[in-house]
């Protein structure tokens, strides 16, 4: 999360450009899918809740989700080069919403489903936004987008870095992993062996359609303000289409191209990853307690999230430190090590004390009217 925001570009190529480029785009998409599997934590696991539990529960999630939004639109207003993702996922949350009774397999078909269906939707629907046109007379009416000062609900659903119709996938697929038994070693190999079978589908099959559609690498690197399309398949370093994009972007699979491939990708890498910290868990307890500050990172993920914003913001933009935007290996890097290494340090010291993280506890104690829900 942090290394797509600050620190080194990924160009600058070796271990470290490969590393920071295999964050790009997939640590939101995990952060999507946990989002999804805590979704289920709070309305009811391993069965949902019913009855006036249910009715709290839900109560809650839209209190969090609203809450959420509203944050996200705070850290936006900073006018900071990080795309915030919360305002996204506030809307996420009220989408998903409605399917939190369902069963994993039924969750994992839907979230099959819109992994090939919500791309092509989102792109037949931006490919109809025209200056001028529907969005601009929606956006006008829109109060959220006169509250907020953005294109409101036109660009949480459609126009965004985040746009809900390709993201409630990765949260649907979360929701599905949370209503398995993850306790049944059998269930752990399954989630892993389906991660690594979307991720070759995903970069796999992009990688194959760049090369066996005619023309489609020309065409796409054609279309775009980065550079050769070669590396489409898997990396944002093609960059994004300077226009509407043409049909042969539907083949590309960069983790923030908002395709077909690249939810199938992207998912597989997050399963992947809940797979293998679940494998370590259990099995290496020396290096989970070695983990233990990253681990202290992840139950305080919204606090630090903040705080990692709430730091570009002063640090370049107030305060104006030069090393802020040094975007070299030997100037980026060690900015980039001194923000994991403070935020998981604060951590440490902070869960030691508390058990939620500060905004995770305002949060919290803001959902707590939902008790009353009868």
């Amino acid at each position: 999360m942090y290394s797509a925001h600050v620190g080194p570009d990924v160009t600058v190529g070796g271990p470290v450009g490969f590393l920071l480029e295999t964050a790009r785009g997939r640590s939101s998409a995990l952060f999507a899918l946990l989002a999804g599997f805590s979704l289920v934590i709070i309305t009811g696991r391993p069965r949902p809740r019913t009855g006036r539990a249910g009715r709290q529960a839900v109560a809650r999630i839209v209190i969090r989700a609203v809450v959420v939004a509203a944050l996200g639109y705070a850290l936006t207003a900073l006018d900071t080069d990080v795309a915030v993702i919360l305002s996204f996922y506030g809307l996420l949350f009220l989408a998903v919403l409605p399917l939190y009774r369902l069963r994993a397999a039924t969750l994992a078909l839907i979230a099959a489903t819109g992994a090939l269906v919500m791309p092509l939707l989102l792109y037949a629907i931006r490919s109809s936004i025209e200056p001028g046109g529907w969005a601009d007379a929606v956006t006008a009416r829109d109060p959220l987008a006169r509250v907020t000062g953005t294109d409101g609900f036109v660009e949480l659903l459609f126009t965004g870095e985040y746009p809900v119709l390709t993201w409630m996938p990765f949260m649907v697929a979360g929701m599905a992993v949370a209503r398995l038994d993850l306790d049944r070693p059998g269930i752990r190999s399954r989630l892993a062996l389906a991660g690594g079978g979307l991720a070759v589908l995903g970069y796999g099959g992009s990688w194959l359609a760049l090369r066996l559609v005619p023309h489609a690498l020309s065409t796409v690197a054609a279309a775009t303000d980065g550079g050769s399309a070669s590396s489409a398949w898997w990396s944002d370093t093609v960059g994004d289409p300077v226009a509407h994009p043409p049909a042969a972007w539907l083949l590309v699979a960069a983790p923030h191209s908002q395709t077909a491939f690249s939810v199938l990708g992207n998912t597989g890498v997050a399963l992947a990853v809940v797979a293998g910290c679940l494998a370590v868990a259990e099995r290496m307890p020396r290096l989970t307690a070695l983990a233990r500050p990253v681990a202290a990172v992840g139950t305080m993920a919204l606090t630090v999230y903040v705080l990692h914003i709430l730091a570009l913001w002063f640090l370049g933009g107030v305060w104006r430190v030069p090393a802020i935007e040094d975007e070299s290996l030997h100037g980026g890097l060690p900015v980039l090590l001194g923000f994991i290494g403070t935020a998981m340090l604060l951590a440490v010291l902070w869960t030691r004390l508390f058990r939620r993280g500060p905004l995770e506890y305002l949060l919290h104690k803001a959902t707590e009217p939902a008790r009353r829900v009868r």
